[in-house]
């Protein structure tokens, strides 16, 4: 399988991700937080530091689920609407929204 590169917006979406699950997990332990949502800390982490910029689905749903982040708001967060975008379609689970 080929993997495409990663545009420069992919780039920013992931960093924005980091940057939220840092917050979100706040004092807790990296290790905790990894363990809870059952993935590697290896894994967390490159997450957080924006090293890994489109993780799997099941992997961003098990950890804002451990950190108490509904997927509705980690989208929000590391999409900010474009302004003079067209309004976002309404009618797409999070799954959906995520692999868009």
């Amino acid at each position: 399988m080929v993997r495409l590169p990663l545009t420069p917006a992919d780039v920013e979406r992931g960093q924005r991700l980091g940057a939220l699950l840092r917050r979100a997990r706040g004092e807790r332990s990296m290790l905790a937080t990894a363990l809870d949502a059952h993935v590697s800390p290896e894994t967390l982490r490159k997450i957080e530091s924006g090293r890994v910029a489109t993780p799997a689905f099941s992997t961003i749903a098990a950890i804002a689920d451990v950190l108490g982040l509904s997927l509705d708001e980690v989208w929000a967060e590391i999409n900010p609407p474009d302004r003079g975008a067209a309004p976002a379609r309404s009618g797409h689970t999070a799954r959906e929204r995520f692999a868009s």
